[in-house]
């Protein structure tokens, strides 16, 4: 129980829990299959593009760039499908080699110049955004081609209504629910996943014992923007439209959502788990105000109050003794460099 209460997420979802007690009270509608359903279908989008700010958060980087990537990604993709045509595979593999390099570039600057992320991923965000509008004059798509519309409308699981209307499971809630196995698998079981925590946790001992920095900062980014990628795609699964302006923006209330679910922008810190919580506190938050029939404008107040409160209270519990869910350097890390070769006594690498 103790190590339990110690976790952030545990926070996060006893509000998750109290606030659809209370929104489920003044409207029954709340907590329904359909509701739910419609609800992990809707923030699918968000939820993608949240797993690759995970990854780049616990490395201890920051990227401001990704909805640019997501944009562009989605915007070629889906150019190139109606003059060529093509299937949804060809669609999705194309967007994320698209949103592949165009991460792995923002990795690439980071490390060869030194400059700090947030000031990179804002230059490259405004580089391709900029050069996208340029290109395309800010021309929308709306007429995507039939495998998108047929695409979006599969379910795994179809249920229907009292009055016969079918709803259920869908594809793209299925895709960001293989999305999150698979990173946290990835963060859990493996080599590179511990080694970005290592990187995040404590970067020059990383470097002291041997990782692969450069190569692990390459990845995460890469992997931000295949994520961007995937989310730009799923983005116009949902709308059946493309606008070069429909992303960009919206980069902080994903931020916020990884922040919420306990991840760290200091770095070393945050798990897929505590991430889809961030995610659906969020989306709890806004569906139940348009349920109680609270007025939009106060949406953006009460998400910042959520915040303040959920993480202000965690960084409290840390303080006076909770749990840092963080790589240990003095065991972990030796370990790790011996995988990957790394160099130096285990004197020397205890002493730093």
């Amino acid at each position: 129980m103790k190590k339990l209460m110690a976790r952030h997420e545990t926070y996060v979802l006893t509000i998750i829990v109290i606030f659809s007690i209370v929104i489920s009270i003044i409207n029954p509608n709340f907590l329904t299959l359909e509701n739910t359903f419609d609800l992990l279908k809707s923030y699918a989008f968000t939820g993608i593009l949240a797993i690759g700010v995970l990854l780049v958060l616990i490395s201890g980087g920051i990227d401001i760039s990704f909805a640019a990537v997501a944009t562009i990604a989605e915007y070629l993709t889906v150019s190139v499908c109606i003059a060529m045509g093509g299937s949804m595979v060809s669609a999705f593999l194309l967007a994320i080699a698209v949103g592949v390099l165009l991460g792995s570039v923002n990795g690439l600057l980071i490390h060869r110049f030194s400059i700090p992320p947030i000031i990179t991923t804002i230059a490259t965000m405004n580089l391709y955004y900029g050069l996208l509008i340029v290109i395309t004059k800010g021309k929308w798509i709306y007429a995507l081609p039939d495998f998108f519309r047929s695409f979006a409308d599969v379910r795994v699981i179809t249920l229907q209504t009292a009055n016969g209307i079918p709803y259920g499971l869908s594809v793209i809630t299925v895709i960001w629910i293989i999305l999150m196995v698979i990173t946290a698998l990835m963060l859990k079981y493996t080599r590179l996943g511990r080694s970005i925590y290592a990187v995040g946790g404590d970067r020059i001992s990383a470097n002291r014992v041997g990782l692969n920095v450069a190569g692990i900062q390459v990845f995460v980014y890469g992997f931000m923007g295949a994520m961007a990628a995937v989310a730009g795609i799923v983005q116009a699964l949902l709308v059946q439209t493309v606008a070069p302006n429909s992303i960009v923006g919206k980069e902080l209330n994903v931020i916020a959502a990884v922040v919420l679910g306990g991840a760290s922008l200091a770095g070393g810190i945050g798990t897929v788990f505590g991430t889809f919580l961030g995610v659906m506190l969020l989306a709890i938050v806004q569906n139940g105000m348009t349920l109680m029939k609270v007025s939009a404008v106060w949406y953006d107040v009460f998400v910042g109050l959520v915040i303040i409160i959920s993480v202000g209270f965690s960084s409290w519990k840390q303080k006076t003794g909770g749990r840092r869910v963080k790589i240990d350097v003095r065991e972990d890390l030796p370990e790790l460099a011996a995988a990957y070769g790394g160099s130096g006594t285990d004197t020397e690498r205890e002493n730093h």
